[in-house]
């Protein structure tokens, strides 16, 4: 299913797993090959055909400090505000393990290459992409 990647079965299955949460008023919870009318509205209401759920926090899956990772948000954050992007803050959190949730953004209107671009300059092993049928899908970046 991710031939090519170079991570671990158990990573890539804790990845799909994840509930990729965004607060109201789009009040969403997006699971990995699920269909989600909510999310065909957010992105309706955006007056666009698809979304992005990334983050800039702990990159290659290495756990960094708080502060660290808050600094590294701001940056996406100040970065997808230079390109008229709208977007809210998110968490991606796993229903089971103990890993900590890590702030993300659901960003409307990222199309799947600018996501690639964004996710691999930020070291991330992967993302949340949803075209105009609002299916949530797993990219793999490594």
């Amino acid at each position: 299913m991710f031939s090519g990647t170079t991570l671990p079965h158990s990573l890539i299955q804790a990845y799909r797993e994840t509930r990729y949460t965004a607060p109201p008023p789009d009040g969403l919870t997006l699971l990995i090959d699920q269909p989600n009318a909510n999310l065909v509205r957010a992105q309706h209401r955006y007056h666009v055909d698809c979304s992005a759920f990334i983050t800039a926090c702990n990159p290659g899956s290495a756990e960094l400090t708080a502060h660290e990772n808050a600094s590294r948000q701001a940056i996406l954050a100040a970065e997808l505000h230079s390109l008229g992007l709208s977007f809210v803050e998110g968490i991606g959190q796993h229903p089971t393990n103990s890993w900590p949730g890590e702030p993300s953004f659901l960003v409307f209107g990222l199309t799947l290459e600018a996501a690639t671009t964004i996710c691999i300059r930020y070291g991330q092993n992967g993302f949340v992409w949803s075209d105009v049928d609002g299916v949530p899908r797993l990219v793999l970046t490594t």
